[in-house]
């Protein structure tokens, strides 16, 4: 909302910084608070692993020496993110909800085929990150959810693992042995 901030966030998202913000007008006892906690003055401030790193002044000259590339954590690129997510286990099922509670009629009929293989299998709810929802859509090249990926590989939709099913291909899909 302030100049000084906007510039701080241009800064930061130019390096690929990863970083949260909070809005010090929404809480007048941590903006007061936080001036006496950090000995510093004026906003925005940044911190890096709960250390006061400076003001925008000190971000500039940072920026400006090549030190700030060193000093801020980088933002997972949505590439590696994604493949990350795809490998957390190795039969991933990216859907609207969780196991526990499917929040649509497909993820409730993949959960509901998936439950009965005996195959043990994680989780990751789309509804939850939208980043994730629209990157991993063009990633795999599947338009659609819910999404099931065998060992990081796509291995389809709802109707590609019905059809497996049926023909009894799942179980040993599931097990990487395909």
């Amino acid at each position: 909302r302030a100049g000084f901030s906007k510039q701080m966030v241009e800064i930061l998202s130019k390096h690929g910084v990863a970083f949260s913000s909070f809005d010090i007008f929404s809480d007048e006892e941590v903006r007061q608070g936080l001036k006496a906690y950090s000995n510093w003055p004026t906003y925005p401030q940044l911190y890096v692993a709960g250390e006061l790193i400076g003001g925008l002044d000190i971000i500039k000259e940072l920026e400006a020496s090549g030190e700030l590339d060193t000093i801020c954590p980088k933002a997972q690129k949505l590439e590696d993110r994604l493949k990350s997510l795809i490998n957390k286990a190795p039969v991933m099922l990216f859907m609207k909800g969780s196991k526990q509670v499917a929040k649509c009629g497909f993820s409730k009929q993949i959960i509901e085929i998936m439950n009965n293989t005996g195959v043990d299998y994680e989780t990751f709810d789309i509804l939850e990150d939208e980043e994730v929802r629209q990157g991993l859509k063009s990633f795999s090249n599947w338009p659609t959810y819910p999404q099931l990926y065998v060992k990081g590989e796509l291995v389809g939709g709802l109707d590609i693992v019905k059809e497996l099913k049926e023909s009894g291909e799942l179980l040993p899909v599931l097990k990487g042995e395909n």
